[in-house]
């Protein structure tokens, strides 16, 4: 038997074809269970906003939601960062906003493990709880981040020991199902520097008001939204501090990174639907393809396979790193976090030349609304938009890394620092 025999199907992990890890096996075949209820709604959930409901329930039904919660807390213990965006690009293929929605479950429970494996005893509970209800699919957790231009959220204390948060969250993805927030706040001690918190807040608090105001241009079914908090009462022990605003740490830029990189799975996932359906358009003409169609498909296939080689050896370099929890860990975060960039750019730039190359394949009947490729057209553009970091900041950030520029590199705090909390 020669060597070619012996691999059989297998590839490269850099390819990010195959799951690295027997737990991230089975979330591909969870989520490849689901794939043909999520394909049923996905057009019709486009063109009306509507988030796929449904398909959380049977996410949480198969405990799919909590993939990434560990074993000890009842999840399926995925922790692999290649095996997470791989099961997201099988995802994309059928439908991205399904895919970023639950991206953002996914997100938490790689974050909130950090919290309960290395946190301080305050953040351990908090996480626990967390998790344990992600792994029943009780529990449904977004992340609150970018401020509404009309103001500032903030944490004050309400005089009794806990706190209370007011504020506007834009952009909040899978937030018609949440049952929680992680919220990014700023609150300021008496006499001392703002600081950056990070409060939990339950959809049920007095004053929450999720807003159902989504009309994005791509990625329509994915309950992107605006959550209002309006002197919402927040326990002391739901709030996790992240120190003063001015404070820079490139040590978090590790975390980050892991809660975000998956993401590539989601745009390799959108290139490669739109890539079959170029490739299944040219093969159905009688005369042949032309030189010209030839000619665009062998690019098409040389860019995907680039595509999915920059994102497979960032996932890699991710999960490496993610492990080393001594030596200079704020060089581990750079590290991490220009991996991460590096691959940011690349995607975001090749997936949309291979999509807008698609539409040239498949000529003028995939310039309509109905068109599959048109909503993967619109969908592929969002990654530009994703922290961290959208591309201007990216660009400033590797290029700092290049030349020895130093800078503000936590996005987190200087998000939140564009505008200083009341005193």
């Amino acid at each position: 038997m020669d060597m070619l025999e012996k691999t059989g199907s297998q590839s490269s992990p850099a390819l990010l074809r195959e799951p690295v890890t027997d737990e991230g096996h089975g979330l591909v075949e969870l989520i490849g269970a689901r794939l043909p209820e999520v394909a049923a709604g996905a057009a019709d959930n486009d063109r009306d906003a509507r988030f796929p409901v449904d398909v959380f329930t049977s996410f949480g039904k198969d405990g799919v939601l909590g993939a990434t919660v560990p074993k000890e807390l009842g999840g399926l213990g995925v922790d692999r960062l290649h095996d997470v965006a791989l099961g997201l690009l099988n995802l994309a293929k059928v439908d991205a906003s399904t895919a970023l929605a639950l991206h953002v479950q996914f997100s938490r429970g790689l974050t909130l493990t950090y919290e309960w494996r290395y946190g301080t005893p305050q953040a351990q509970a908090l996480a626990e709880r967390l998790l344990r209800g992600m792994a029943t699919g009780d529990r449904l957790v977004c992340g609150a981040v970018k401020d509404h231009p009309s103001t500032v959220t903030t944490l004050t204390p309400d005089g009794h020991g806990d706190w209370v948060l007011s504020g506007r969250k834009t952009l909040v993805s899978m937030a018609p199902v949440a049952t929680d927030f992680f919220v990014y706040a700023q609150w300021r001690a008496e006499d001392g520097p703002i600081q950056l918190a990070a409060p939990v807040v339950s959809r049920e608090a007095p004053g929450l008001d999720v807003l159902d105001n989504w009309d994005g241009l791509g990625m329509r079914a994915s309950g992107t939204l605006d959550v209002v908090f309006r002197d919402c009462p927040v326990a002391a022990g739901d709030v996790l501090v992240r120190g003063p605003l001015d404070a820079a740490d490139d040590a978090a830029l590790a975390g980050q990174t892991v809660s975000s990189i998956t993401m590539l799975g989601i745009y390799a996932g959108i290139a490669e639907a739109a890539r079959d359906i170029a490739v299944r358009s040219a093969g159905k003409r009688a005369a042949g393809a032309s030189a010209g169609v030839r000619t665009l498909v062998a690019e098409i296939d040389a860019r995907l396979f680039a595509l999915r080689a920059t994102a497979g050896t960032a996932l890699g370099e991710a999960d490496l790193l993610s492990t080393v929890l001594f030596g200079d860990l704020a060089e581990r975060g750079r590290r991490m976090m220009r991996a991460f960039q590096y691959a940011k750019l690349t995607v975001n730039e090749l997936g949309l030349k291979i999509v807008n190359d698609c539409l040239t394949v498949v000529g003028g009947s995939s310039y309509v609304n109905a068109h599959p490729l048109s909503r993967l057209y619109r969908d592929i553009r969002a990654g530009w938009f994703m922290q961290p970091y959208t591309y201007p900041d990216g660009v400033d950030f590797l290029s700092a890394q290049a030349l020895g520029i130093t800078q503000h590199n936590d996005y987190m705090k200087t998000r939140a620092a564009q505008a200083p909390a009341p005193r």
